[in-house]
């Protein structure tokens, strides 16, 4: 798809409210050829004071909008997302380094997302409590936060930003969404366009693309009462730090050295495909990639070689312009972190079985074997598209393989027997874990979420977002007054 360079960008950052950011002009790059695709204007501090205090006011009017009406918009953005999938995903695809079959699935989760949003505003909203104190009813209710901010990453900048956004606006909040400036058209100005022509109202949606100052005067805003923030751990533990000074609701989703676990018992050739896909998928550039292979050492040789082969067979190149299986890494800083990652661990006595290599932005598939714990490709949250193995001899060892790391988002264990998996799922410390399957699963219904240096447990998806987008009240009516002692 041909999209050349677009000024008019910027008129929609702020949607209808601001015209022109006050930051400066910023290339938009494209990571598999280095390209300038695209410029648009940055957002200042500034920006967002103007944007927090309009949304202040807008909110007022957003919560008074009937549940029906907020469902209706929801659904025609749902539908403006699938009738936009060319533009959507093209973009995606050049500004990301997304494969075409990633764009595809992220947009259908997003549509998902926009679905499932679209039922929350008719959700029962609270629960009546009996009293002791006769004729006394106690109404408790969930009610909106306000303003929400939404701090967005690049990988999956889409999806991973309309999963807050959605819900937030769902219960009637307002939200200011600061999406990676290395993903801000697909990921920022063209779901503020889908809002906008679905019928939001003009102030209720704000994307600010921006860097950390941008982000953290929405994180500091006073008017800002929530942050939902997927990213980096270092950088979710500052955020976390601010809101809980300020008293501020975080929903903090961050990173994952997730283990993949295939017992003597697991059907081989399952479990390395899962593991190739857990690995390889976008370049590896996910949270919940498989960072770690834990085998038992009678099948190890096995897994490796099936595993290797898979690597081997997968193509790297420019996802726009050729069928390919892995893009570009999204950036030479990041392809350059992925290689000294793998060359420090091979000085360290790790072996590469397949790939290894790095041509620019680009990294080979690979699979790296005799790795130990205190190699950085094991302990490390590596992000690039890397399968370390490393060998267990029974249940117990490869329990405390994955507690070892200190995050704790997604596992998968492969094994003949659910029951033995299901023990081993009970005892390792993770906030999700799929069976006999692999460690990238997204359902919009199921609640989402991390624990360690994953997360808060703050939780996404389904009637999670009731809790997670809205605060409580309690409201006591007597229809006649109490005469107190004094």
């Amino acid at each position: 798809m041909d999209m050349p360079v677009n000024p008019v960008w910027q008129q929609h950052l702020f949607l209808g409210s601001w015209q022109s950011g006050k930051g400066e002009q910023v290339d938009v790059m494209e990571p598999a050829t280095g390209d300038v695709i695209s410029q648009l204007k940055a957002a200042t501090p500034a920006d967002v004071d103007r944007a927090a205090t309009i949304a202040n006011e807008a909110q007022k009017q957003w919560i008074a909008v009937p549940f029906d009406q907020k469902a209706e918009i929801l659904r025609k953005a749902a539908t403006l997302l699938k009738e936009r999938a060319d533009e959507i995903n093209g973009w995606n695809t050049r500004e990301c380094g997304s494969i075409g079959p990633k764009a595809d699935w992220e947009l259908q989760a997003t549509y998902e997302q926009a679905q499932m949003a679209a039922a929350l505003p008719m959700q029962p909203s609270g629960e009546i409590f009996p009293s002791n104190m006769p004729g006394k009813r106690n109404y408790w209710k969930r009610v909106p936060i306000g303003t929400v901010g939404v701090i967005a990453p690049w990988n999956f900048p889409i999806l991973l930003a309309m999963r807050s956004v959605f819900p937030a606006l769902a219960m009637g909040n307002c939200v200011i969404l600061k999406p990676d400036p290395k993903s801000s058209i697909c990921g920022g100005v063209l779901m503020a366009q889908v809002l906008e022509d679905a019928g939001l109202p003009k102030g209720v949606f704000h994307v600010l693309p921006g860097g950390p100052e941008v982000g953290q005067a929405l994180v500091e805003h006073s008017l800002v009462k929530m942050i939902s923030f997927t990213g980096s751990t270092a950088v979710g533990k500052k955020i976390g730090e601010t809101c809980g000074r300020m008293l501020k609701k975080a929903a903090l989703e961050l990173g994952g050295n997730n283990a993949q676990v295939v017992l003597e018992d697991a059907n081989l050739d399952i479990a390395s495909s899962c593991g190739a896909w857990g690995s390889f998928l976008h370049q590896g550039q996910i949270c919940m990639q498989t960072g770690r292979h834990l085998v038992h050492c009678s099948v190890a040789d096995e897994y490796i070689e099936r595993l290797a082969t898979r690597a081997g067979n997968l193509a790297y190149g420019n996802p726009a312009q050729e069928q390919v299986h892995l893009g570009p890494l999204i950036n030479e800083v990041q392809a350059k972190r992925v290689e000294d990652i793998v060359n420090r661990s091979v000085e360290m006595g790790a072996r590469i079985v397949v790939g290894g290599k790095r041509n620019g932005n680009y990294y080979e598939a690979t699979v790296i074997a005799d790795v130990t714990p205190d190699m950085p490709v094991f302990s490390e949250e590596v992000f690039g598209p890397i399968a370390p193995v490393m060998t267990f001899d029974s249940d117990e060892s490869a329990c405390a393989l994955v507690n070892e790391s200190p995050y704790g988002l997604a596992a998968a264990i492969h094994s003949g027997s659910t029951e033995r998996a299901l023990k081993i799922a009970n005892r390792i410390q993770v906030g999700m874990v799929h069976i006999n399957d692999q460690t990238v699963n997204n359902e919009f219904q199921v609640p989402f979420g991390g624990m360690g240096s994953s997360g808060n447990s703050g939780r996404f998806g389904g009637p999670a977002n009731i809790e997670e987008f809205t605060t409580s009240q309690w409201v006591s009516v007597m229809e006649e007054g109490i005469q107190y002692p004094f």
